[in-house]
């Protein structure tokens, strides 16, 4: 497949991980405040992960993956999933 400059047909990576991210604290019907104050991030951040808007860092990707009680490669496979078409 061949990919034009400046024409993007594939999500960005912080989109889709944002997206995963949310699904899976609403799939545990938890808060933005819950899974913030247990990653020990700001709700402002963590809703700006969840829409995309916010590159996260390894360090935070830990937390989160603590905080949800998931494993890294879990949300790894996640993202994957959503970006690989079948």
């Amino acid at each position: 497949m061949i990919f034009e400059p400046g024409h993007r047909t594939r999500p960005l990576l912080r989109t889709t991980l944002g997206e995963v991210l949310r699904r899976t604290r609403l799939e545990q019907g938890r808060t933005l405040s819950d899974v913030a104050s247990a990653a020990r991030v700001s709700l402002p951040y963590l809703s700006e992960l969840e829409r995309g808007r916010k590159e996260a860092s390894s360090e935070i990707l830990a937390a989160l993956c603590d905080a949800l009680g998931i494993d890294l490669p879990y949300l790894l496979a996640e993202i994957r999933r959503e970006l690989v078409p079948d």
